[in-house]
C-alpha cells in the first residue's frame, strides 16, 4: 500500500497515475462532461416538467449543540449526518467532518444556485475543536470556500485529494494543515487510518479548471470499526475492489441521489447504489447526496423511496436517520421514514 508522501503539491499531481493528458481520469474512459451537454441539460431546465422537487413542509432536523457532542461517550463512535453528504463523527473523544457545507447555497454564488432544504443541525460556529475534515471532490456542494474560512482555525488537518491542496493555500489554509493523498495512499491520523480510494467522477468549480484536481472516496479504519464513504461516484468495478482489499464495512454512506440519465456515468441509481454497497461489503447501508439541495430532476423523496424498497427486496440493511440523529457504530438501530410524512 502506498503512503503518502509530502511532496510540493505540483509535482504530485504530475506523477500521479491518475494524470494524464493534462487532466486528471478514471480507470474507465467515460463521454465527455463539457460543454457539449450544457445546451441539452438547459432545454430540459427550461421545458421538462418537475414534480415534487423540493419539499413543501419542514424536513425535521435534531439539534446539535458542543454541549451535547462532548457528552457523548469518547469509547464510542457516533455519526451524524449534517445534510447532503456533509457528516460529523467523534471517535476516540475526537471529532471529523466529511464534506462539510454550511453554506446556504450549493453554488458559486450566494443569491442563488441550489438552495438547502433545511439548516444543519448544528452551526459551523458552534461546533468544537476539528481534528480532521475529508473532502472527496471540489464541486460546490462538496467544497464549501465559506465553511472552510470558519474551519481553518478549528481544524488540525485537511485530507484531500490531488490538487485540492493548492485551493485551500489560496483559501488561507496553512501548507502544514494539508494532506494530499492519490487513489490508494493511506495516512495514519493517530488511531485512525485514512485511505484514499477511487471514485468514478469528475471535478472542476468553473469552466476551465475541468478536471484538474482529482475526486475520491474515503476509508476509515479505527480499531476493529470501519467505515466507506463513497463520495460522488458513477457504479464501476473499483467498489468490489474497495470491498475485497478493505471489506467488511460496519457502515458504508453510499451517494444515492441526483442521479439522471444525462449523468449516469458520475452518478448511481438506486440500484446501483445498492450493488456498491454489496460489493464493499457493508453491513448497513446510509444513503448520500439526497434530501438538502434540488440537483436532478427526480422528486426530493424519490431517491429514499427508492433504495428502501429495493433494500428491503435485497435483504440489506438501510439506516435512514434524520438530519442530526446520532448513529452508533456498535448498535443496531431503528429510524423512522421520516420523509414518507413530508409528500
Amino acid at each position: 500500500m502506498l503512503s503518502c508522501t509530502t511532496k510540493p503539491f505540483s509535482q504530485r499531481i504530475t506523477q500521479s497515475p491518475q494524470f494524464h493528458e493534462g487532466q486528471f481520469q478514471n480507470t474507465k474512459p467515460l463521454e465527455s462532461m463539457g460543454l457539449s451537454k450544457l445546451p441539452g441539460y438547459i432545454k430540459r431546465l427550461l421545458t421538462e416538467k418537475r414534480v415534487d422537487s423540493q419539499p413543501t413542509q419542514t424536513i425535521p432536523v435534531q439539534t446539535l449543540t458542543r454541549k451535547i457532542l462532548y457528552q457523548l461517550p469518547d469509547q464510542r463512535t457516533v455519526l451524524f449526518r449534517l445534510g447532503h453528504s456533509s457528516y460529523l463523527l467523534k471517535i476516540s473523544g475526537k471529532f471529523w467532518l466529511i464534506d462539510p457545507v454550511f453554506s446556504e447555497y450549493a453554488s458559486p454564488v450566494q443569491f442563488m444556485g441550489p438552495k438547502r432544504f433545511h439548516p444543519t443541525p448544528i452551526s459551523i460556529e458552534e461546533l468544537p475543536e476539528i481534528e480532521g475534515v475529508l473532502i472527496s471532490h471540489n464541486h460546490y456542494d462538496h467544497l464549501d470556500k465559506g465553511a472552510i474560512a470558519v474551519l481553518k482555525a478549528k481544524t488540525k488537518h485537511f485530507y484531500v485529494p490531488l490538487g485540492i491542496g493548492e485551493t485551500l493555500v489560496e483559501w488561507g489554509v496553512a501548507v502544514e494543515q494539508i494532506v494530499e493523498m492519490d487513489w490508494w495512499q493511506t495516512h495514519q491520523a493517530g488511531s485512525l487510518e485514512l485511505v484514499s480510494t477511487p471514485a468514478q467522477h469528475f471535478s472542476g468549480r468553473s469552466l476551465t479548471d475541468s478536471n484538474a484536481t482529482l475526486w475520491c472516496s474515503w476509508v476509515m479504519i479505527h480499531g476493529e470499526e470501519k467505515i466507506f464513504y463513497s463520495g460522488d461516484s458513477g457504479y464501476f468495478d473499483g467498489f468490489r475492489k474497495i470491498g475485497k482489499k478493505f471489506g467488511p464495512f460496519d457502515v458504508s454512506i453510499i451517494e444515492t441521489g441526483a442521479y439522471d440519465k444525462d449523468w449516469a456515468e458520475v452518478h448511481m441509481a438506486p440500484e446501483e447504489s445498492l450493488q456498491a454497497h454489496i460489493d464493499v461489503k457493508g453491513k448497513r447501508m446510509l444513503p448520500a447526496h439526497n434530501g438538502t439541495f434540488d440537483l436532478a430532476f427526480h422528486a426530493w423523496y424519490e431517491p429514499l423511496d427508492r433504495i428502501e424498497t429495493l433494500a428491503n427486496e435485497a435483504g440489506e440493511t438501510l439506516i435512514t436517520p434524520m438530519v442530526g440523529e446520532a448513529i452508533y457504530l456498535d448498535e443496531t438501530q431503528t429510524f423512522t421514514r421520516w420523509w414518507s410524512q413530508l409528500k
